[in-house]
């Protein structure tokens, strides 16, 4: 049984945008609840980076008072890094060498038991914006212990009950991982260092996977190498965790080596030996993040009987329930290593925005989040669109607009569905999840390896408001012909570059797929992986009932899922939206 725990650690970070990569969103704060005096005063300190960019970031603070009323007082800290204060409010904000002091002005000196005085400022840096972990209220830390003589104090270092290092969002404050053999892919095609040094996720979709393929690195290097890359600072690790018995039971060209009845293969054989790694304490300092078993649990709603989208192999894992009990067993003992953070996969708005989609799947993930000893504590939040190409915002029609009366949801393209964009789907998605007993801290990732759709035919405003599908498909930025369509898609471009808290609800926006790696052959190709032949990678194929028979939008000439297909990287990159 999995031991139920807080998300957020008493050291949890304020967010940050990941390593080299542009962020504009709210931060997460950052609890301070610790003592200011010897008489047991204590004050908290809320150290929230709002907006950041390349080379600064604007940042608000506010301290409180918990202890004795004060009629003047100075908040210090220092940096670890090359933080400069360039301008402030509210406060008298000087600096010296990495220490910044902020004194109060006239009129907000006077602080009473729990009083509050805010202040901000503008600042510069360059290389990473690491945030300070101790501050001083009228010289006294604010991060010591209450009473070093009770070992019951919460805030107590040495105190075994106290609250585990875990945090809220593991990838605030922190740098993420860069797979050195994508990264050494993409540096080799034409323009492609300048997208090569982005972190992406290490797919575990085999057993052999786990110590490495043909001479390639295995979980250990990862996460060795992760260590290496981490440094003094935090660093996230991105693992997908994929194969499930009887894997991708709707789609042939992601099937993997066990058979639907496989579940005791699955247990022993590929979970058992990555939570044996993860759990090694020289991996401790980590905060390794494990998506688990996409396009999985989806399927046991959309695609078995009685729905027209049926199919056989899906029928069997239903019945089986192996899905479940196998999302479950991962949850369970990937769960319970205190620095895995545990996010599964939660489909996209264009597979399960429908209403006769949308709460039957929610169900299904509480369902296989309590199978096989897992509880609700083991998930620590949801991943969309991984893999996937749906916008993340459709800025130039929302699901409420009409034109002559008709709503956008009538539209060919939207076609009932509740939602037009990736956020808008994971913010409804968590909302739902929390409503039916998941975290109320739920996090929520997006998947933006391939969801950019820039280039020429991004449009750049409405679509004429002639019928309601001139001004949808005049105005839609995602540019495939169907909602269902997922292979190998013609025109699709990388999209937002990874980086934490970037909108309400959401930890982070990743490239969980890695761009330039193949979703599926574009004819059939023996392989030794268990992967068949899809048609939906064959761009003359014309459609099935998953995308209302529509041509597939599948680039020619791509290889096996997971290999590297040369063709589709220039294109993201060609289409990139932010352009490169």
């Amino acid at each position: 049984m999995s031991r139920i725990r807080s998300r957020a650690g008493t050291a949890a970070l304020a967010a940050l945008a990941l390593t080299g990569a542009a962020c504009v969103g709210t931060a997460a704060a950052l609890p301070a609840d610790v003592a200011v005096g010897a008489a047991a005063a204590t004050c908290s300190v809320d150290y929230k980076v709002q907006n950041q960019w390349d080379s600064g970031f604007t940042t608000a603070v506010t301290v409180t008072n918990n202890g004795a009323a004060v009629n003047s007082w100075n908040l210090t800290w220092s940096y670890a890094g090359n933080q400069k204060v360039t301008s402030g409010w509210n406060a008298d904000i000087s600096q010296s060498g990495a220490a910044v002091t902020a004194k109060n002005l006239s009129y907000n000196g006077n602080l009473a038991t729990g009083a509050s005085a805010s202040f901000g400022f503008n600042g510069s840096y360059s290389g990473s914006n690491a945030l300070p972990t101790t501050f001083k209220l009228n010289g006294v830390t604010c991060n010591g212990d209450t009473d070093p003589t009770d070992p019951t104090d919460p805030t107590d270092p040495t105190d075994p009950t106290g609250p585990s290092d875990r945090v809220d969002n593991p990838y605030a404050g922190a740098k993420v991982y860069v797979n050195p053999e994508w990264s050494e892919k993409a540096a080799a095609e034409p323009g492609g260092t300048k997208i090569s040094n982005q972190p992406t996720g290490v797919w575990l979709d085999r057993i052999a996977a786990i110590n490495g393929v043909n001479g390639g690195m295995g979980l250990r290097d990862h996460l060795d190498e992760a260590l290496t890359q981490k440094g003094s600072g935090e660093e996230v690790v991105q693992l997908v965790v994929y194969d499930l018995p009887g894997r991708d039971c709707a789609a042939l060209a992601s099937n993997g080596e066990l058979g639907p009845n496989d579940i005791a293969k699955y247990k022993s054989d590929f979970i058992d030996p990555i939570a044996a790694i993860l759990g090694d304490a020289k991996y401790a300092s980590l905060r390794i993040v494990t998506t688990i078993e996409i396009d999985s649990l989806p399927n046991l709603v959309t695609n078995v009987t009685p729905r027209a989208t049926a199919t056989p192999n899906c029928d069997v894992m239903k019945a089986n329930g192996n899905y479940q009990k196998g999302v479950g067993y991962a949850l369970d003992k990937l769960g319970d290593i205190d620095n895995v953070y545990n996010y599964i996969d939660a489909g996209h708005h264009g597979w399960l925005g429908w209403d006769d989609n949308f709460g039957a799947s929610a169900d299904m993930f509480k369902t296989a989040a309590t199978s096989e000893g897992a509880t609700l504590a083991d998930v620590h939040g949801f991943i969309v669109n991984t893999a996937n190409y749906s916008a993340l915002k459709e800025n130039n029609f929302t699901i409420d607009d009409s034109v002559n009366g008709v709503s956008v949801r009538q539209s060919k393209w939207v076609d009932w569905n509740r939602y037009t964009d990736e956020l808008s789907y994971a913010q409804a998605m968590r909302t739902k999840l929390v409503s039916i007993g998941f975290d109320q801290n739920l996090g929520m990732l997006i998947d933006t390896s391939r969801n950019g759709w820039g280039g020429p035919a991004r449009p750049a405003g409405p679509g004429a408001k002639t019928t309601v599908d001139t001004y949808v498909d005049g105005g839609r930025y995602d540019r495939r012909i169907h909602l269902g369509n997922w292979c190998n898609q013609s025109g699709a471009g990388l999209g937002e570059r990874p980086q934490a808290n970037p909108a309400a609800g959401i930890d982070a926006y990743v490239w969980m797929k890695p761009p330039g790696e193949s979703d599926g052959s574009s004819t059939a190709i023996d392989n030794d992986e268990g992967k068949g032949f899809d048609r939906m990678c064959d761009p003359t194929y014309t459609g099935n009932p998953r995308n209302n028979n529509h041509l597939s939008g599948a680039l020619p000439n791509a290889p096996v899922s997971g290999h590297w297909f040369s063709a589709q990287f220039q294109e993201l990159m060609k289409n990139a939206y932010p352009a490169l």
